[in-house]
């Protein structure tokens, strides 16, 4: 069985779904396709305004389902599985920072900054070479994107 570059697959996959999700009034949040348990699962990640629920991942999964039968771009078995994002999200896309913006989030490092790997703010700005944030009672603090892995909503209580 020859497995093909997950990421590159993943992102081929984004492309075919994007479009027919959104039709449906959804957006595809994220596509991952990884080995788990002993066999590949293509995780497709959805969201709307509102939130998602179980109809809507029912729907997600047929639509998915079919244009991939169709496109046929994974060449072994898999699992599929459509989920919401949950309450912390990640954030991938400029649409997702400035649709977020002024939301908390939590901003996980390649290697610690100021001591620390993970930082935690409210979303000020982004462009495509830097992320802003401010800190619980600090002053902003700006992040260069190359050296963030990871950004997703952080759940304040």
């Amino acid at each position: 069985m020859k497995v093909k570059n997950s990421v590159n697959l993943g992102e081929r996959i984004f492309s075919i779904l994007e479009e027919p999700v959104a039709e449906e009034g959804l957006e595809l949040v994220d596509v991952e396709y990884i080995k788990e348990h002993g066999g590949w699962l293509l995780r497709l990640v959805i969201d709307k305004a509102g939130g998602v629920d179980l109809d809507d991942c029912a729907l997600i999964s047929h639509k998915a389902s079919d244009l991939l039968d169709r496109h046929d771009p994974i060449d072994h078995a898999y699992r599929l599985e459509v989920s919401s994002p949950g309450l912390d999200r990640p954030l991938k896309t400029k649409k997702d920072f400035v649709r977020f913006q002024g939301e908390w989030v939590e901003v996980h490092l390649y290697a610690a900054l100021h001591g620390k790997k993970t930082l935690v703010g409210e979303l000020v700005s982004s462009d495509d070479q830097t992320l802003c944030i401010r800190p619980e009672k600090e002053d902003v603090l700006c992040v260069e994107r190359e050296k963030i892995s990871k950004v997703n909503l952080y759940i304040r209580f």
